[in-house]
C-alpha cells in the first residue's frame, strides 16, 4: 500500500524549519510530503480565500495541511484543490504530536464517577440574588450539588425559600447545618442531602427521609462513627461517611489513614471528603492539591468531595476538581499514569518547552529584510529580529533602547513591543512557551488574545 503524500503550506520564513522537521517526521509517521511556499513572509497571516488564489496543488497530493492560525473557511481551498484540506497545529513544532509521533497518551476522557459538592459559605448572610449568582457559577464550573453553608448559633429563617429558588433553577441542593429546625426547613424546600450527622443530632435524622453525611464524634479517634452508622443502617437512612481530612500540621497524615480505615471497616459504604480543609488552609495554588486528593478518592472509592471557593488561591477550585476527577478516573480505570492526559490542569508551566534553536533563529535573521519586528523567547534570552538587527538579551529595557537606536519606532508600535516583551519575559521566568501575538498558555485559565499586530504586517498580496 502506497504512503499518503501530504502538501504542507507555509510562508517564506518557516520553510527551512518546516523542511527539516518533515525530513525527520515523515518516515516515522508513514507519509511522504511536499512543501508549498506562499508569497508571504508568515503564512499564518494569510486567509483561506487568499491561500486559494495563490496555492498550486500538485496532482499527486492526497491531503493539504494549512497552518493552524490561518483564518477563514476551508471549503474555498478544498474546492480549488479538489482534495481534503485541514488545519494543522498553530506551531509547526507541534506537528509530531499532531501526527501521533510523540508517544503521548490519548487525551483525558470525559467520564468520571466523583460528585462535586460546592459550598456557598455563610449563605444566611447573603442576599438571595448573590446566592443564586454564586450557585449558577458553581454549576457552570462543574458542581453537581450546591451546598448551603449555615452559621452555627443562629437559625436561618429564610432557608426554605432559598432552597426553593435554587431548585427552580434545576439545581440539586444540600444543607450544611447541625440545627434540626434549619435542616427541616431546607428539606421542605427540596434539599436532598444533609451535612452532617453524628450522635449529637442523630435522633432527628430518622424522620428526615433523605441522605445524610455521617461524621465521627471525634475525628481523631473515629469515636462514635460505628454507632452512628449502625443506627442509620437500622433505620434505613441512606448515608455517606466523611472521616474528616485535617489541615497540614493538625493531623493531616493521620486523617488520610482514617479514610483507609473507614474503607476497611465499610468496604461498600459511600464516602465523602471535604477537600477544602486542605486547599483553603494551605499557602499553595489549589490545582495540584485537588488532583492529589482526588487521586486518593478515586483509588479507595470516595465518590463525593465537598469544596469551597473562598480564598483567592482557590477561586477556580470547582473547575480544577471537574478536570481532576476525569484525569484520575481515566488513570485508575485504564491503569495508566496521569501524565500527558489533561494539559488544562498545567497552569503555571507549559507541558513541553519548544525551541527554534540558535541555528533556526540565525536563519530567520538572515532571511528577514523588512522592518517588522519578530520576537522570540528561549534558552533564557529574548531575541529581537528585523531587517536591520538581530539582538539578544535578558533585559527588555536594554533591548528596547538598542532597538530605538537602530530603528525609528512609533509610540503605538512601542506600546505593542513593550506588551509583547512583557509576555516574553514572563514566559522565560516561568518556563512557558512564547509565541508572538498569541496568549501565554495558562491551562483552562487561558484567555483568548486578539491580535493587535503591527509587528508582522501582511505582504502586498494580502492587501485589497
Amino acid at each position: 500500500m502506497s504512503r499518503p503524500r501530504l502538501l504542507f503550506v507555509t510562508g517564506k520564513l518557516a520553510e527551512p524549519s518546516l523542511r527539516r522537521l518533515l525530513d525527520d517526521l515523515a518516515p516515522r509517521s508513514g507519509f511522504d510530503f511536499a512543501v508549498a511556499v506562499l508569497p508571504i513572509t508568515v503564512a499564518a497571516l494569510a486567509t483561506t480565500p487568499w491561500i486559494a488564489r495563490h496555492l498550486a496543488v500538485p496532482r499527486d497530493i492526497d491531503r493539504v495541511i494549512l497552518p493552524g492560525l490561518c483564518a477563514g473557511d476551508l471549503e474555498r481551498v478544498e474546492e480549488l484543490a479538489g482534495i481534503p484540506v485541514e488545519r494543522g497545529p498553530a506551531d509547526l513544532r507541534d506537528l509530531p504530536e499532531y501526527f501521533g509521533s510523540s508517544g503521548a497518551q490519548p487525551a483525558a476522557s470525559s467520564s468520571h464517577d466523583i460528585e462535586i459538592i460546592a459550598e456557598i459559605n455563610h449563605a444566611p448572610r447573603l442576599p438571595r440574588e448573590e446566592i443564586l449568582s454564586l450557585a449558577r457559577s458553581y454549576v457552570a464550573s462543574g458542581a453537581d450539588i450546591i451546598d448551603l453553608g449555615c452559621d452555627p448559633g443562629t437559625t436561618w429563617m429564610a432557608v426554605k425559600e432559598a432552597v426553593r429558588t435554587l431548585k427552580e433553577e434545576g439545581m440539586r441542593i444540600s444543607i450544611d447545618s447541625f440545627d434540626p429546625k434549619e435542616v427541616e426547613a431546607a428539606l421542605e424546600g427540596g434539599a436532598e442531602l444533609v451535612l452532617s450527622v453524628n450522635r449529637s443530632n442523630l435522633a432527628a435524622a430518622r424522620s428526615w427521609a433523605c441522605e445524610v453525611v455521617a461524621l465521627p464524634d471525634d475525628p481523631a479517634t473515629l469515636d462514635g462513627l460505628d454507632q452512628t452508622v449502625e443506627t442509620l443502617q437500622g433505620w434505613g437512612v441512606p448515608f455517606r461517611i466523611d472521616p474528616v481530612v485535617e489541615p497540614i500540621g493538625f493531623g493531616f497524615a493521620a486523617s488520610l489513614g482514617r479514610y483507609l480505615e473507614v474503607r476497611r471497616r465499610y468496604p461498600q459504604a459511600e464516602m465523602m471528603m471535604g477537600v477544602g480543609n486542605l486547599t483553603e488552609l494551605t499557602d499553595v495554588d489549589s490545582a495540584g492539591v485537588n488532583v492529589m486528593l482526588l487521586g486518593i478518592c478515586q483509588e479507595i472509592g470516595i465518590r463525593s468531595v465537598l469544596t469551597t471557593q473562598v480564598i483567592n488561591w482557590c477561586r477556580s477550585a470547582i473547575r480544577e476538581l471537574d478536570l481532576a476527577r476525569r484525569l484520575v478516573h481515566q488513570s485508575v480505570r485504564e491503569q495508566t499514569l496521569p501524565k500527558h492526559l489533561q494539559p488544562d490542569l498545567l497552569l503555571l508551566r507549559d507541558p513541553k518547552l519548544r525551541e527554534h534553536g540558535q541555528e533556526s533563529l540565525q536563519e530567520i535573521a538572515d532571511r528577514v529584510t523588512d522592518p517588522n519586528f519578530r520576537l522570540f523567547a528561549e534558552r533564557g534570552l529574548l531575541h529581537v529580529i528585523n531587517g536591520k538587527m538581530y539582538l539578544q538579551g535578558t533585559d527588555p529595557f536594554v533591548l528596547f533602547q538598542r532597538m530605538t537606536e537602530l530603528e525609528k519606532i512609533s509610540a503605538a508600535h512601542a506600546f505593542y513591543l513593550g506588551y509583547e516583551m512583557s509576555k516574553a519575559r514572563t514566559a522565560l521566568t516561568l518556563g512557558k512557551n512564547y509565541v508572538q501575538d498569541q496568549a501565554l498558555r495558562w491551562g483552562f485559565l487561558t484567555l483568548p488574545e486578539a491580535v493587535h499586530s503591527g509587528t508582522i504586517q501582511a505582504d502586498s498580496e494580502l492587501k485589497p
